[in-house]
């Protein structure tokens, strides 16, 4: 007989208590307004903030590791998206704050800056190669 750790669901209140501690930092927040509309490259977050990569990537971990985002790898491209909770109470609390910052006007400005960072014709030069992210609208712009 092997003694295995029994894992325990959360409860609406601990999942919620693990969401309000994530989106507790104004850097996470304005992460998962650029991720609105689907899948981001870090570069890009590293771009529209202005943030070192590797203060992005420690917020992005914190995120992941509270379930609100998923990672996934393309080549040398790390892409991450918005994970809608499984808990109703936690997803209900998360849609009211996307459509908070969607509403926000400091908000709209970065996902402005996202706009013109993928879809410009001056694309920055460390951005040509990067894959496009989505941007309002559903529309991806070509790489």
């Amino acid at each position: 007989m092997t003694n295995r750790p029994v894992t325990k669901s959360k409860t609406s209140a601990e999942a919620l208590e693990e969401l309000f501690q994530a989106l507790g930092d104004r850097t996470r927040l304005r992460l998962l307004n650029l991720m609105a509309d689907g899948e981001v490259c870090v570069c890009f977050f590293v771009e529209v903030l202005d943030q070192p990569q590797p203060k992005i990537s420690r917020h992005l971990a914190y995120m992941r590791s509270a379930g609100l985002v998923a990672a996934r790898r393309e080549a040398k491209w790390m892409h991450y998206a918005i994970t809608p909770p499984e808990d109703a109470t936690v997803r209900a609390a998360l849609d009211a704050v996307m459509a908070t910052l969607k509403a926000d006007g400091e908000m709209q400005k970065d996902r402005a800056a996202l706009a013109r960072a993928c879809c410009s014709p001056r694309v920055p030069e460390q951005l040509r190669r990067a894959p496009r992210p989505a941007i309002a609208g559903g529309v991806t712009a070509a790489t």
